[in-house]
Order: structure tokens, then sequence, then C-alpha cells
């Protein structure tokens, strides 16, 4: 037999057996750290791990106890105040020479003579004055009271929103840093409402007065203010006159 022609169609091929082949399955994918991972997906990782640590910081803090907080300047630290007549005030009354009928208001107080004259003063409706505007001065003035409050139903809020008055007067008609004392709380004896009396004391000097808030029929009760300084404590007897004297129209 000779050599082995493909082109010759005359002669057969040798046949080679047929041998099984296995592929292999693939390799499983490598395992990446996080030196493999995107830069901006570590980022977006690393913001929401610090969002969640954050919100669970602030959860902690804020559901354990709380330091009571500071009362703000020139406001007086909320008490207990006990209901307390006003006491007669040193000094000399002055005569009553007439009433204040505040139609804004419609409150009804002494009008008081000399030394104390009417004088227009904003935001108040009507004033009486000794001496020049200043802070602090010595003033009896009316208005509404100058809150938002709710209407009051009950002694006790009346009682409330006086202190609140009384400290919205030590804020607006005194010295930056002055304190504020009560020395009375009484319901008003001629009306529905609460009379809260106060002393306040300030570099240099101090003040008497007292705050009214009365029911005259409106959605708001009215506001009766009297501040009066050191420099007239001759005039603290005047409070008691104030007290006893006021009414509504």
């Amino acid at each position: 037999m000779g050599d082995y022609d493909p082109y010759q169609p005359s002669h057969e091929a040798p046949t080679t057996p047929f041998r099984r082949i296995t592929v292999p399955p693939p390799p499983p994918p490598p395992r990446r750290g996080i030196g493999d991972l995107p830069m901006r997906v570590v980022y977006l990782a690393g913001a929401a791990v610090a969002t969640v640590l954050a919100i669970v910081g602030v959860f902690l803090l804020f559901s354990g106890d709380q330091p009571e907080p500071r009362p703000a300047p020139n406001s007086p630290t909320p008490t207990e105040i006990p209901d307390t007549p006003l006491a007669r005030q040193p000094g000399k009354a002055a005569k009553v020479v007439g009433r204040v009928a505040d139609e804004r208001t419609g409150l009804v107080y002494p009008r008081l003579g000399k030394p104390w004259k009417a004088r227009d003063y904003a935001p108040f409706s009507v004033a009486q004055r000794i001496g020049e505007v200043a802070v602090p001065q010595t003033v009896i003035a009316s208005a509404m009271v100058p809150l938002d409050v709710e209407p009051p139903r009950s002694d006790a809020d009346y009682r409330d929103i006086a202190r609140r008055t009384a400290a919205w007067a030590l804020r607006t008609q005194h010295p930056q840093g002055s304190t504020l004392e009560f020395i009375a709380s009484q319901p008003a004896p001629q009306a529905r409402g609460w009379i809260m009396g106060f002393a306040v004391s300030y570099a240099g000097g101090s003040s008497r007065g007292l705050v009214a808030v009365v029911d005259v029929g409106k959605e708001k009760p009215a506001m009766l203010l009297a501040t009066i300084t050191d420099k007239h404590r001759e005039r603290w007897r005047d409070l008691n006159t104030l007290v006893k004297g006021l009414r509504t129209s």
C-alpha cells in the first residue's frame, strides 16, 4: 500500500477514534474588596453610614433629661407666686381729680392730680405721666394686652396672662439687665381679671409698679400698667389708689 493521497477519491481516508472533551466550568468571580469598588460607590456608602450615625446620636441626645432652659434676658424667672394683695405702699397718695374712661379698652380708673399729667404715649391709648419719656419712667397707661393670648376662662388664665404681661413691661419699660420680683398677686376687686404688683431693680435705681389684666368683653383682655421709679417714690402709694379704683365701663 502506498502513501495516502487525500486528492485520490478512490482511497478511503484513515479514521481516527473520537475523543470526548470536557469543558471545565468557569472559575468563580474574584472577591472584590473596598479597594476594587469605584470611589463613587465608596463615598455614597460612607455618607449613608454617617447619616445613620448622626440620626442615632441626635435621638440619644434628646431622649435623655435636658437642663432647665435659662430665662431670656430681662425677663422674670417663672416661679410660684402666692396670692397676696398689694400691701400699703410708702408715700402719700395723689388727689383723685376724676376718672379716666378709656373708650378703646373699656377700662375706667382714677385720674390723678399733680404732679401727674395726661399725655399721649404710644402704643397706649391713654397715659398719665410724671416727668419726661425715658427708660425707666413714671407712667400709668392703658391698652389692650400686647401679647398673643387665648381667651382666658379662669382666674388661673388671667393670672398667667398678667405674669406674662409683667414680663413684657420689664422688657419694654426698663433698662436692659433689670430684674423683677412680684410683690402682689390678687384678683381685680371690681372687675373680672387679675393684678400683679412688682418691684424692679436695675443699675442705679429701682421701680415699683403693677399690671392689671381685665375682661372687657372683647377677644383680648385689657391692660392697665403702672411703673413708678424711685425718683418719685413718694408716689408709690398711688398704686393702691389704682387697685381700689379700677373697673370696667
